[in-house]
């Protein structure tokens, strides 16, 4: 069974359009909310990551990895797929 992912967003920001093609170049489905202009939605955003509000934020397994520069980064270092592959929580 595969990763349980989520992704906030801004329809305009180009971290998350790119964040969001990395994890469609895999194949990968994900829930995607996007916030443009909620306050409450970003609030609650922030809550689940740790106070951080820049976007995107994106979850695995209900696994806070942070934004689009950390996830290249867990592919790069190789730790991404086994992680979208899990179903398990990290």
């Amino acid at each position: 069974m595969a990763a349980k992912v989520e992704i906030y967003t801004w329809s305009s920001c180009p971290f998350c359009i790119r964040a969001k093609s990395l994890l469609k170049k895999k194949g990968v489905e994900f829930v995607e909310y996007s916030i443009d202009g909620n306050e409450a939605a970003r609030n609650k955003m922030a809550q689940r990551a740790n106070g951080r509000r820049s976007l995107p934020q994106i979850f695995i397994n209900d696994f806070h990895i942070g934004g689009c520069d950390d996830m290249y980064a867990l592919d790069a270092q190789g730790k991404l797929d086994p992680l979208l592959a899990s179903s398990n929580s990290v």
